[in-house]
């Protein structure tokens, strides 16, 4: 089994020698400058790695470059073997990245959160306290006026 430190270098060379090789030996018109490599994850025995990758477009292109890219898969374990120079080069996932799909979702929220709290503001912008504006007693206030508000009497203890 490799080390931790082994399976990440080989997976940043994966990484740039797949987006090298897509965006410079790879003739499929599927792929073009649309498809970005974002990460690479290899397994601990460097038998696998999975690929992730965002397509900037709609869903038409995103199945399109999908589609690419797995009718590139050999060319592209053929070019990280060579680069690699490791007895076994490792089966190639691809994988779309939810990243943005879910950065995308966050500041949807965040946009409804900030409206929210703009609504909250425009309510209380003429809003005032219900009672006094500092309810709490203050020492050296008078305690029979206090005690005549609650109801209670201190003197009959």
């Amino acid at each position: 089994m490799a080390d931790n430190a082994r399976a990440k270098r080989l997976a940043d060379l994966i990484r740039e020698v797949v987006a090298q090789k897509l965006q410079r030996g790879i003739k499929d018109p599927r792929l073009g400058t649309h498809v970005t490599i974002t990460d690479t994850r290899v397994t601990g025995d460097l038998r696998e790695a999975t690929v992730f990758y965002t397509v900037y477009g709609d869903d038409e292109e995103r199945q399109a470059a999908a589609a690419g890219l797995e009718s590139a898969k050999g060319i592209l374990r053929s070019e990280v073997g060579k680069a690699a120079g490791v007895k076994f080069t490792p089966t190639l996932a691809f994988v779309m990245d939810a990243l943005p799909d879910t950065a995308k979702n966050i500041e949807d929220l965040l946009d409804k959160a900030r409206q929210s709290d703009a609504k909250v503001r425009e309510a209380s912008a003429g809003a005032r306290y219900a009672g006094d504006a500092d309810p709490y007693r203050k020492p050296g206030e008078d305690d029979d006026a206090a005690d005549e508000a609650d109801g209670t009497d201190d003197t009959a203890k």
